[in-house]
C-alpha cells in the first residue's frame, strides 16, 4: 500500500515534513470496511491498517507533513496551518482519483502555536459520525477511514481519552492555502500553488484562456452547489472560516456544526459564534465573502494590471447572487418535487418557509410530512395558513406532472432522519463509557436516510422544546 506526495513538489513554504506523534498504546475503535472497500484499500489486518496510517512504527521512506495555511477566522486574518493533522500522503486509486489521508489528532507541528496537536475520541468520534451521515445525504464531504484510539490522554477542561481520525478528502487545499500564497508568498508560489490546484481538482481548466479566471468561477459554483446542499437539509456548519471551506467543494472540519430541528433561519448552535456571523440564514453571504478574499488572492494571476484583474475578479463575483438563487431554490423546489423555476414557485418555497419560521415546525418532519402521507405530523402543521399553502401546492403538483413523480422527486431530497442533536449527543456519551449500541444504531441509520419504511420512528422525532435553547456545539478537539 503505497502512497504519494504530489503536494510536496509545490515550494516548502507550503508544508512542513513532520512524522505523526507515537501513539502510546493504538487501538482500531471504529473501522470504516465500506470506505476502505471503494478505495480500494485491501487488507483486515490490524497490524497493517496501523502501519499503513503511521500509528505503528514510523516509515523512514514516508514524507508525512503538515500544511500551511491561512483564514479569516471570524472576518479576522490569521496565518495558521495544520496544528494538529498530519498528511501521511495521498492515496491514488486512477489518475483521476487522487486523496488525501490525514490523521486528525496525529501530533504537534510548527503550527500549533502552543496547542498539544491531540484529539479527543469523542470529537474524533462526532467527526466519524457525521461526516458519513452527510455522505449519505449525498453531500461532497470529506469521509472517515477510522478512528483510533491512542492509549494517551489529553488535556482540556479536564482528561479525555485521545484519539486520531484518519480523514480522506480529495484535498486540503483551502481558501485560506491561496490567502497564505497570497501573504507569505511571492507571485510565483501563488502561480505555482494555482497551477498545482487545478492539475490536480480541475484539470479541465488547464486549456482555458485565463485558467485562475476559471478556477475563482468554478470554485464558486461548487461552493454554491455545496451550501445549497447544507440548506436543503438544514446544516449548519458553525465555523465557515476560509481555512474551513475547501478549494475541492467538498464539507470538512466537523467541529461546532449541528442539524437544525425547528426551522428558524437565525439558528447557531456554536458556542464560539457569538454574534451569529455563521447562522443557517448567513451561510450564502459568508460564502460569498470567503469566495471575494479568494478572488482577492487570486488578483496578481488574473491580469497583470492590477485595475484589469480588479474589474476580472468583480465580475465574477457580481455573478454570485443570481447563481447562488437560482441553485437555491432549485434546491428547494427539488424538495416539493417541482423542477421548474419561476417567480411564483420561488414564492412558493418563501411562503412556506414563513409558515414554518411563525409555527416553530420542524425543518426536516415538516418536508417529510408532505413526501409521505402515512408521517403523522406535529399538530401545528394542521393550521389554516399551512392547510391554504399545502392546497395551493398540491393544484399546482396535479396540474402539472402528478403527485406520484412528485413524491419520487420528493423523496430523494427529503430525509427521513437527520443526525439529530440529541440523539448524537446520547450515542457520544455511551460511545466513551465503553458502549457501541446506541453509536452503531445510529450510523446505521444515518447511512440510510432516505429508508423511510426501514427506520425506526425515534430518529424521526424533534427533541425535547427545551433541548435547542440550551444545545451548544463545541470545537472539541
Amino acid at each position: 500500500m503505497i502512497l504519494e506526495y504530489s503536494y510536496l513538489k509545490l515550494p516548502n513554504l507550503f508544508y512542513e515534513l513532520v512524522k505523526p506523534s507515537a501513539c502510546k498504546k493504538p487501538e482500531i475503535a471504529i473501522l470504516n470496511h465500506k470506505l476502505m472497500q471503494e478505495l480500494g484499500i485491501n487488507t483486515s489486518n490490524s497490524q497493517e491498517i496501523l502501519s499503513f496510517l503511521q500509528l505503528a512504527e514510523p516509515n523512514p521512506d514516508a514524507q508525512t507533513f503538515a500544511q500551511a495555511y491561512a483564514g479569516h477566522q471570524f472576518g479576522h486574518f490569521t496565518i495558521l496551518g495544520d496544528g494538529r493533522a498530519v498528511n501521511i500522503g495521498e492515496w491514488v486509486q486512477t489518475e483521476e482519483k487522487r486523496y488525501d489521508i490525514q490523521l486528525k489528532g496525529g501530533g504537534r507541528t510548527k503550527y500549533s502555536r502552543g496547542g498539544d496537536g491531540k484529539a479527543t475520541y469523542k470529537a474524533m468520534v462526532r467527526e466519524y459520525l457525521i461526516s458519513e451521515a452527510m455522505h449519505a445525504l449525498n453531500i461532497p464531504t470529506s469521509r472517515s477511514l477510522a478512528v483510533i484510539k491512542t492509549g494517551d490522554l489529553v488535556q482540556r477542561e479536564m482528561a479525555f481519552e485521545g484519539a486520531v481520525l484518519p480523514r480522506v478528502m480529495k484535498s486540503h487545499i483551502r481558501i485560506g492555502t491561496f490567502e497564505f500564497a497570497r501573504h507569505v508568498g511571492t507571485i510565483e508560489d501563488l502561480s505555482a500553488l494555482c497551477n498545482y490546484t487545478i492539475n490536480r481538482i480541475y484539470p479541465q481548466l488547464k486549456t482555458t484562456e485565463n485558467p485562475a479566471a476559471a478556477l475563482l468561477e468554478t470554485v464558486m459554483v461548487s461552493q454554491i452547489n455545496l451550501v445549497s446542499e447544507w440548506m436543503r437539509v438544514g446544516f449548519i456548519h458553525g465555523v465557515m472560516n476560509t481555512d474551513n471551506m475547501a478549494i475541492s467543494g467538498e464539507t470538512f472540519d466537523y467541529g461546532p456544526c449541528a442539524f437544525m430541528n425547528t426551522y428558524h433561519p437565525n439558528t447557531v448552535y456554536s458556542s464560539i459564534d457569538r454574534d451569529g456571523r455563521y447562522a443557517f440564514k448567513n451561510q450564502a453571504n459568508i460564502c460569498k465573502w470567503n469566495l471575494t478574499r479568494l478572488a482577492e488572492a487570486l488578483l496578481p494571476l488574473l491580469h497583470i494590471e492590477q485595475e484589469k484583474a480588479i474589474a476580472i475578479a468583480q465580475e465574477i463575483i457580481s455573478s454570485f447572487d443570481q447563481i447562488w438563487v437560482n441553485q437555491y431554490y432549485k434546491t428547494m423546489l427539488l424538495k416539493l418535487g417541482i423542477t421548474e423555476l419561476s417567480l411564483d414557485l420561488v414564492e412558493l418555497v418563501n411562503e412556506l418557509l414563513s409558515i414554518m419560521e411563525k409555527l416553530q415546525l420542524d425543518y426536516t418532519n415538516t418536508f417529510l410530512s408532505i413526501t409521505y402521507p402515512q408521517f403523522l405530523a406535529e399538530p401545528n402543521i394542521r393550521d389554516e395558513g399551512f392547510l391554504t399553502w399545502r392546497n395551493k401546492w398540491e393544484n399546482y403538483i396535479e396540474s402539472g406532472s402528478g403527485m406520484a413523480t412528485a413524491r419520487t422527486l420528493m423523496q430523494k431530497n427529503n430525509p427521513v432522519c437527520i443526525p439529530r442533536n440529541h440523539l448524537v449527543e446520547e450515542a457520544l456519551d455511551d460511545m466513551i463509557i465503553g458502549n457501541k449500541g446506541l453509536f452503531e444504531q445510529l450510523l446505521n441509520t444515518c447511512q440510510n436516510p432516505y429508508s423511510y419504511d426501514s427506520i425506526s420512528s425515534k430518529y424521526m422525532q424533534s427533541p425535547e422544546e427545551n433541548f435547542d435553547v440550551n444545545y451548544k456545539t463545541y470545537c472539541g478537539t
